[in-house]
């Protein structure tokens, strides 16, 4: 019988998304790796419409990290639902920090959303998606909105 509470699988769903900043902060793949299942399927802001598979996801974040000599990610109002095998969460993420030509930039806001599934007893992140709300009229992005 299994000693595991709710608030257990909750505090342990927050702490592997608290993996994925402690990971973008340290520009670490490794550490990156360990919070994604090797099937994540993400819908990232970039091309294309999905990034299928950790290693897809990893080249993702090593593209972000080539553009950043210093990077920050803040994740807020996050909501969680977690149940048995499977929790997901929204909130609103932002990345930000110095690019590697030394401009400072503060980033934009975008929707997040984590879809985790405890697998062997660990809980890994199988679906994220970042979105940014679009402007009907013109088909662009509205990038200064804030929470």
């Amino acid at each position: 019988m299994s000693t595991q509470t709710p608030d257990d699988d909750e505090a342990a769903v927050r702490g592997r998304l608290d993996g994925i900043i402690e990971g973008i902060h340290a520009k670490d793949l490794d550490r990156l790796r360990q919070v994604y299942a090797a099937d994540v399927v993400s819908f990232d802001v970039e091309p294309p419409l999905q990034h299928v598979g950790v290693e897809a996801k990893l080249a993702n974040w090593a593209r972000v990290f080539a553009a950043f000599a210093e990077v920050r990610y803040e994740l807020r109002d996050l909501d969680l639902t977690v149940g048995g095998t499977v929790a997901f969460g929204h909130g609103f993420g932002r990345l930000s920090g110095t690019l590697a030509d030394g401009t400072v930039t503060a980033g934009m806001w975008v929707r997040a959303t984590f879809c985790l599934r405890k697998d062997g007893g660990t809980w890994l992140v199988a679906h994220d998606q970042v979105s940014v709300p679009l402007d009907l009229r013109t088909g662009k992005g509205l990038t200064g909105l804030e929470p």
